[in-house]
């Protein structure tokens, strides 16, 4: 009798197609979810600062085996190199020993790399002279090598501060790829290729008439 009075609610027809629909969505959903939280987890904790203001680069020819080293000196005497990879605003990303240390691993297995590079990165701005050289540390072939060095800088887009190629053909010598001196704002005032050593400045020069540096090196 209440029924025919309409006081009661009536349920809609069930419809199994229209329930399955929908428990479809909330499936796609969920999972839509979950997928976002672990993007977001594996972003958070993979994350690197890659945050740099240049790049300095050098390259020798693939395979070759000689050995070169790139030494970096900021304004303030620091020097960044195989030693000292790390040391005020400048990092050595790279150490490129030729043949003897040019494996990259893949899937577990150590493959020989062609590439001969290395880099360096300056991080931060300190305005002064800044010195970029090649040192030929090892001649395997006695043959003069193409050496190139680049200077990028990044910010607020990239801009090639340098491109210079040196033939080096001496073991245990050290050249001037590029100088140049940055402002208080990082914009490149001057450069030059004035050739400057900076191994030159480990050197005690009152060690008995001898030159010996804090790294064991004899001049």
């Amino acid at each position: 009798m209440i029924d025919e009075f309409n006081l009661q609610p009536r349920e809609a027809p069930f419809d199994p197609l229209s329930a399955i629909l929908f428990k479809a969505l909330q499936l796609i959903a969920f999972l839509f979810f979950i997928a976002f939280l672990a993007l977001s987890q594996q972003k958070d904790t993979g994350k690197v600062d890659t945050k740099a203001e240049f790049f300095i680069s050098m390259t020798w020819p693939d395979n070759h085996p000689d050995d070169f080293d790139l030494f970096v000196q900021d304004p303030t005497g620091n020097v960044v190199w195989y030693r000292k990879r790390d040391i005020g605003f400048l990092t050595l990303e790279r150490d490129n020993r030729g043949g003897a240390n040019s494996f990259v691993k893949v899937g577990g297995e150590k493959i020989l790399s062609p590439a001969r590079q290395e880099l360096v990165s300056i991080r931060g701005i300190v305005a002064g002279e800044y010195t970029v050289n090649v040192y030929h540390f090892s001649a395997r072939t006695g043959q003069p090598v193409p050496v190139t060095v680049s200077v990028e800088k990044l910010n607020p887009h990239v801009t090639v501060v340098a491109r210079e190629t040196l033939d080096m053909d001496k073991e245990r010598f050290e050249k001037t790829a590029i100088r140049f001196t940055l402002d208080a704002e990082g914009n490149v005032t001057s450069k030059s290729r004035v050739d400057r050593s900076i191994l030159q400045s480990f050197f005690d020069h009152t060690a008995n008439g001898a030159s010996y540096s804090k790294y064991g090196y004899k001049q």
